[in-house]
């Protein structure tokens, strides 16, 4: 009787640790296929490809210019300078990890040009200008979820030149307001940081040029503003809608 108890308890033993190595292995393998928890993304995280998005920016424009040209033989002014206005912008574009594009339309409001020829200001008109243009920008990478940037533009500004007035050069008579489409071109700089997944905010700088401009011709002929261009400093917003849950 002896013997036979201690051949079943040693069989008992062995059956025992199979149905738990079983078990283990079970558990094991369904842990296996169970899904790993996937971590919330960061509301400050930007995808690879953040696709389409529109923007809006404001700021301040600073007009420049080489100066201005009267016909000859009447003299040109001297101490040309133009005066400070208000860039609006609205665009579309798309973005990838560090590569965006977009089209930009922008109103910059009417500057006020002051030269002189028989006296200080004596000679004055007002410059406006609409731009469309399609721009690239390159992402120098992301610092604590600053991102700066570099871009250039290029396309078409419609100019308005009105308001003339001079007692030295032309044009002396008639409408001397002149409209006409021209050629401009952009360089910008600024850095972008996130405010939520699908927003930013811009601040940057740019530069841009609309080239010469006139005022209407009379029987003596015109004025011409030479490389008219502004300083801009803006903050915009930019809004990505292609990833929205």
């Amino acid at each position: 009787m002896r013997s036979n108890r201690v051949v079943l308890t040693g069989w008992a033993r062995r059956a025992a640790l199979g149905l738990a190595a079983l078990a283990i292995g079970t558990a094991a393998a369904a842990a296996a296929d169970m899904p790993l928890p996937v971590p919330a993304p960061s509301p400050y995280a930007v995808p690879l490809f953040s696709g389409w998005y529109l923007r809006g920016d404001l700021g301040g424009h600073w007009g420049v210019l080489e100066g201005a040209q009267s016909a000859a033989p009447f003299s040109s002014p001297t101490n040309s300078k133009l005066n400070q206005g208000l860039d609006v912008t609205i665009g579309a574009g798309v973005k990838t990890e560090w590569l965006r594009t977009d089209v930009t339309l922008d109103y910059i409001s009417a500057l006020k040009y002051q030269g002189s020829i028989v006296s200080s200001n004596d000679t004055t008109a007002k410059i406006q200008a609409d731009t469309a243009l399609f721009n690239g920008y390159i992402d120098l990478g992301t610092w604590y979820h600053v991102t700066p940037y570099i871009g250039l533009g290029a396309g078409a500004a419609y100019t308005d030149v009105s308001g003339y007035s001079s007692p030295g050069a032309p044009p002396f008579t008639g409408d001397t307001e002149k409209k006409r489409w021209g050629f401009a071109w952009a360089a910008m700089a600024g850095f972008a940081v996130p405010i939520s997944r699908n927003m930013m905010v811009d601040v940057g700088y740019r530069y841009l040029n609309i080239g010469d401009v006139k005022t209407a011709s009379d029987a003596f002929g015109a004025m011409t503003f030479k490389n008219v261009a502004g300083h801009e400093f803006r903050v915009g917003l930019r809004w990505n809608f292609d990833d929205l849950p």
